[in-house]
C-alpha cells in the first residue's frame, strides 16, 4: 500500500476524531511535512479532512470518485474488482484501456474505470455521452472458457447484473431492450458493450464495457438525446453514490458469472426474459443492410435470438437494433 493509502487508512478507522499530525508522522515514520503534503493530495482526490494546527487532522466523508480504494472498501466479491483497478480522470475509452491490458495478460476480474471519457462508444460505433463525473464507465475483464459463438451468453448474463444492480440501488422499474440497453420508462440509462478477443476457436478474453446515467441532469443530455435518454437522477430526483452501484454491479456479476460456469445459464437467461418481456411480441430487428420483422419465439440455448415471420420462416438473430411493433402475437407457445 502506498504512503497515502497508509494515512488515509488510519484517518478511516478514527473517523470522527482528531488524530495529530505528531502521532500519524511517529506512526508512518514519515515527517510532518510528509502528512501533511499527502492530506493535500487526498483533497484533491475528493476526501473532506478537516486540519487544526492544535488538534492535528479529522476525516469527515470519503471521496465520491470512483476511486480503487474506495470501489474496494466494502466489496463482497471474491474475485472481480479484486484484481487490478486502472483508474482514470479522463481517458478515451475503457474498453479500449481494457484491451491493451488484456492483451498484455491482466487477469480476469482487472477492472477500467474512468469518471470522464472523450470517445466513449456504445454500439454500432456510436458515441457515449460520458460527462465527468455524473456517470458510470467501467469495463471488465472476463475469461471465461468457450467458443466465440457462445459469447452472447455473456451479453445476456452481464446486462442481468446490471439490471440488477441498478434496480437495487435505486428501486427504479428496470427493463432490458435486446440485447443489452438497460431502460427506465423506455429511456436508456444504461448500455452494455462487448469486446472480444479470440485464439484460434477459443475465447481470449471478453471486455465488458458499462456506460450508465448517474447523476446527469437533464438539461446536460444533448438534444439529441433527450427524448431517449435518463439518468438515475431525472428519475429519482436524488444524486447516487456511484460507488454503491458499481459494488452492487460486480457483486452481481459475479454471482451470475459464477452460475454461468456451473452450468446455470438457463436460471439467468429466465432471470433475462423476465426484465425484456419481448417474449411473443412482434419486433423489427435492423442490421447493416437488412431488417427482420416478426415474433419473437424464443431466446436459444446459446443467447440468441430466435423470430419467426410471416411467411413460417425463422432466424437467428446475433444482434442488430430491435423495436417493438406493440403487436402481441395471438397464438403459439414461447420457451
Amino acid at each position: 500500500m502506498s504512503t497515502k493509502g497508509q494515512l488515509l487508512s488510519y484517518l478511516k478507522e478514527n473517523r470522527g476524531t482528531w488524530t495529530s499530525g505528531e502521532s500519524l508522522s511517529t506512526k508512518m515514520a514519515i515527517s510532518r511535512s510528509a502528512v501533511w503534503k499527502h492530506i493535500k493530495a487526498l483533497r484533491i482526490d475528493g476526501y473532506f479532512i478537516e486540519s487544526s494546527p492544535k488538534k492535528g487532522y479529522l476525516f469527515q466523508k470519503a471521496s465520491e470518485l470512483l476511486l480503487a480504494g474506495e470501489i474496494r472498501d466494502g466489496l463482497q466479491t471474491r474475485s472481480l474488482g479484486q484484481q487490478k483497478i486502472a483508474y482514470y480522470r479522463e481517458t478515451d475509452s475503457t474498453n479500449l484501456r481494457a484491451k491493451e491490458l488484456a492483451e498484455h495478460g491482466a487477469p480476469e476480474g482487472t477492472i477500467v474505470i474512468a469518471e470522464k471519457q472523450t470517445s466513449g462508444r456504445g454500439r454500432r460505433g456510436r458515441i457515449w455521452f460520458s460527462p465527468a463525473e455524473k456517470g458510470i464507465y467501467a469495463s471488465l475483464i472476463l475469461r471465461p472458457s468457450l467458443p466465440p459463438n457462445e459469447t452472447p451468453k455473456i451479453v445476456l448474463l452481464t446486462s442481468v447484473a446490471a439490471a440488477d444492480a441498478l434496480s437495487t440501488q435505486t428501486h427504479l422499474d428496470v427493463m432490458i431492450k435486446w440485447p443489452n440497453d438497460i431502460l427506465v420508462k423506455g429511456k436508456k440509462i444504461a448500455g452494455i458493450l462487448i469486446d472480444i478477443g479470440t485464439e484460434m476457436d477459443a475465447v481470449n478474453y471478453i471486455i465488458v464495457g458499462l456506460g450508465l446515467n448517474v447523476n446527469v441532469p437533464y438539461h446536460s443530455l444533448p438534444e439529441a438525446i433527450r427524448n431517449d435518454a435518463t439518468s438515475v437522477l431525472i428519475e429519482t430526483g436524488k444524486q447516487t453514490l456511484r460507488k454503491d452501484i458499481v459494488q452492487e454491479y460486480l457483486q452481481c456479476c459475479e454471482t451470475y458469472y459464477e452460475w454461468f460456469n456451473k452450468g446455470r445459464f438457463k436460471e439467468i437467461l429466465e432471470r433475462w426474459k423476465k426484465y425484456a418481456n419481448i417474449m411473443g411480441q412482434r419486433i423489427r430487428v435492423d442490421l447493416a443492410g437488412k431488417t427482420h420483422t416478426g415474433y419473437v419465439s424464443h431466446i436459444d440455448p446459446d443467447g440468441i435470438l430466435v423470430i419467426t415471420d410471416s411467411t413460417g420462416r425463422t432466424h437467428r438473430i446475433f444482434s442488430g437494433d430491435m423495436t417493438v411493433m406493440n403487436e402481441m402475437n395471438r397464438g403459439g407457445s414461447f420457451t
